[in-house]
């Protein structure tokens, strides 16, 4: 929906109409009226700030005149006041609210300046956490639109949406501009208990500072504030910072690697066992399939930081003990690529012998119906025989409770002796034959 200034200033104007001619009117109970029609143009224009977002709201406040802007004001819920302040101008929000300022409210962002070798953070909560600091790194989670542009106007960039931007094409996920920036969109593993996934990560190098965008907190960006903080010298500039991360997660990967190893060992001493069930094998199966999808997330994350060091190899931004860390960073990626093709082939050894125990379990029971079935068969040939009008006629003077008492107990001496003869022709079949 969209709704232009014009149309809001119009509706006030309207309401203030109504509400005039109401009050100049008498009729009873005049006070409840003018209440009730003030009530019912509050809700319509509520309703209407319900529809639009928070950007169209900052626009229609800029353009109103300042009357009609502190009305409107009073209508948008305290929950939004603060998004809607991000998009107002400076001179139209001290009218407003006065010194009132926007803050980073479910957003986490974070400077980090280099100081004596360490990697020093400075939580940004406001506007004015920004002003005169040197930065190196700046770390933005969870940011709303709003937030994300204004941080970038306040360095002269544009930033995007991380989820969005991994949508583009291999090739326009790594560029450089004309100005030179640096643009990298990745995917960092994120294994947590019972739920693996990749999550986009956008990487912006401007003028000595790392921009990093996400959504969602990663542990290899915990490790790095700790490492940079605690270790001096560990970073010299924004790209140690860079290729530190991109390390880091290929260290955290190979965690996940080894967590799958033992995964597959307990799953492997259950296939190897003599016997399975078929509700353990189906357990077993989930856990064999749970670590092949995150085997197969693990090779894809991987594949992308290879393509992202490859990229900034390209670059010649690097220094030279930057581009040895890089090549040692693609080193221990081949050494990774070897061991998840390893784990697939192992993961599908072991669902093959999971399906081959099903099947032999499924086999047993044929053979066990089957058993039966044969064993049941001269018991039917005899049960068709007494059933039969010769049968009463040879037993003639025995009494009947004899004849098909001695009847049953034949047939059962009958279906034993089948029984067994069936066990000693099986038990014969699976002697190993001498050479």
């Amino acid at each position: 929906m969209t709704v232009t200034p014009d149309q809001v200033s119009e509706m006030l104007k309207k309401q203030k109409r109504v509400e005039g001619m109401v009050h100049n009117q008498t009729m009873p109970r005049q006070d409840f009226v003018e209440t009730l029609v003030q009530r019912q143009h509050l809700v319509e224009l509520q309703n209407l700030l319900t529809q639009i977002s928070a950007a169209e709201i900052g626009n229609i406040l800029d353009a109103l005149t300042i009357i009609d802007a502190k009305q409107l004001w009073q209508q948008i819920p305290e929950t939004r006041q603060n998004d809607v302040l991000w998009e107002l101008t400076d001179e139209r929000r001290e009218l407003l609210v006065g010194n009132r300022e926007p803050v980073f409210n479910e957003s986490q962002m974070n400077a980090f300046v280099l100081v004596d070798g360490r990697l020093r953070q400075i939580p940004i909560e406001g506007r004015k956490n920004l002003e005169g600091v040197k930065p190196i790194w700046i770390d933005l989670l969870a940011a709303s639109k709003a937030e994300r542009r204004y941080v970038g106007s306040h360095f002269g960039l544009t930033f995007p949406d991380p989820d969005d931007a991994t949508d583009l094409e291999a090739s326009s996920r790594y560029r450089i501009e004309e100005d030179g920036e640096l643009h990298l969109h990745s995917n960092f593993l994120l294994d947590s208990e019972g739920d693996s996934r990749n999550v986009p990560v956008t990487f912006i190098l401007h003028q000595g500072i790392l921009f990093s965008l996400r959504n969602e907190e990663l542990p290899v960006f915990r490790l790095q504030r700790r490492r940079a903080r605690t270790q001096a010298g560990y970073v010299t500039d924004c790209t140690d910072v860079l290729l530190d991360l991109y390390g880091a997660d290929v260290e955290y990967s190979s965690d996940s690697l080894e967590d799958i190893y033992g995964t597959l060992g307990k799953v492997g001493r259950q296939v190897l066992s003599e016997t399975i069930s078929d509700k353990e094998a189906a357990a077993i199966l989930g856990d064999i399939a749970e670590e092949e999808d995150l085997n197969g997330r693990i090779r894809g994350n991987i594949l992308d930081t290879q393509r992202a060091i490859n990229f900034l190899m390209r670059s010649k931004t690097l220094s030279s003990s930057q581009f040895d860390d890089a090549k040692q960073i693609l080193r221990n990626i081949d050494s990774l690529n070897s061991h998840t093709s390893f784990l697939f082939d192992k993961i599908n050894f072991l669902m093959d012998a999971t399906i081959g125990f099903i099947n032999i379990n499924q086999n047993k029971r044929i053979n066990q119906l089957t058993v039966f079935g044969v064993v049941f068969v001269p018991i039917n040939i005899l049960a068709g025989m007494g059933g039969m009008s010769e049968f009463s006629m040879m037993t003639q003077g025995i009494p009947w409770p004899l004849a098909y008492g001695g009847f049953l107990v034949g047939a059962g001496l009958i279906g034993v002796m089948t029984f067994w003869t069936l066990k000693y022709l099986d038990s014969r079949q699976m002697r190993p034959r001498k050479v």
